[in-house]
């Protein structure tokens, strides 16, 4: 299942926070999207994994994602070992994207941070000849290597390499974040407080985009971040 991105995140509704609004400009372009989770987000104050699980389909729905799957890391203790790595070159094999949209380099959430490093080094590694794998039927996956990695930017307001417009999509993308009932913002929630439960929180994220907007003169924007220099063929493709 070839598909143009794959959108990767260490906990369920890190996609949805960090690039929901470019995944759905992209889905509306005519792309096509599909979503990995490393960890079940089990260690999270509120909710369970299983809860998380269904909440992330839901998301899913509401992106209009071809696909997504959990690869059940331990959350929180997860490490850069082969047996990760291969996980997630298995995945970008299965998948042979030309994109892929990671977790932010350096967060205040330090699974952030090594997600990034994990992902980034399982897309390398996902190209090279010598490491055989099979997919779930016992076939060999070929390699693939994408063409490039973008790293979303998530809590902390860490200076774009570059931003996307995504103004019609902003009330999509807080759609596919509420999906996450346990997670965020519902008056009649019970159970105790988080720093992401209040509606405050919703405030900021909303924010964030309409910070990262205005230097494009749009109202509401994602930022990126990129592991090397981006080649254009025309300088008016950057306005």
């Amino acid at each position: 299942m070839k598909v143009d991105v794959l959108a990767i995140g260490v906990h369920p509704d890190d996609i949805e926070l960090g690039c929901a609004g470019t995944i759905l400009k992209h889905i509306d372009l005519g792309y096509t999207v599909a979503g990995i989770d490393l960890t079940q987000g089990e260690l999270g104050t509120r909710g369970s994994g299983a809860i998380r699980l269904v909440e992330s389909q839901n998301a899913a729905k509401i992106l209009g994602l071809v696909s997504r799957e959990n690869l059940g890391m331990a959350d929180g203790f997860f490490q850069h070992t082969k047996e990760n790595i291969l996980k997630i070159s298995a995945m970008v094999r299965k998948y042979q994207p030309d994109i892929v949209l990671a977790n932010a380099i350096s967060d205040r959430h330090p699974d952030h941070g090594r997600a990034s490093k994990l992902i980034s080094d399982a897309c390398f590694y996902s190209g090279l000849q010598r490491i055989e794998q099979v997919d779930e039927n016992g076939d060999k996956l070929k390699k693939w290597r994408p063409k490039v990695v973008y790293h979303y930017i998530q809590d902390r307001n860490l200076k774009a390499d570059f931003v996307v417009d995504i103004t019609p999509f902003i009330e999509k993308k807080i759609e596919s974040i509420l999906a996450y009932k346990t997670q965020f913002y519902d008056p009649d929630a019970t159970g105790p407080k988080t720093p992401i439960s209040g509606e405050d929180f919703m405030k900021f994220n909303r924010s964030k985009n309409r910070c990262y907007g205005r230097d494009i003169n749009a109202d509401y924007a994602e930022g990126f971040t990129v592991e090397r220099n981006i080649g254009v063929n025309n300088l008016f493709d950057l306005i």
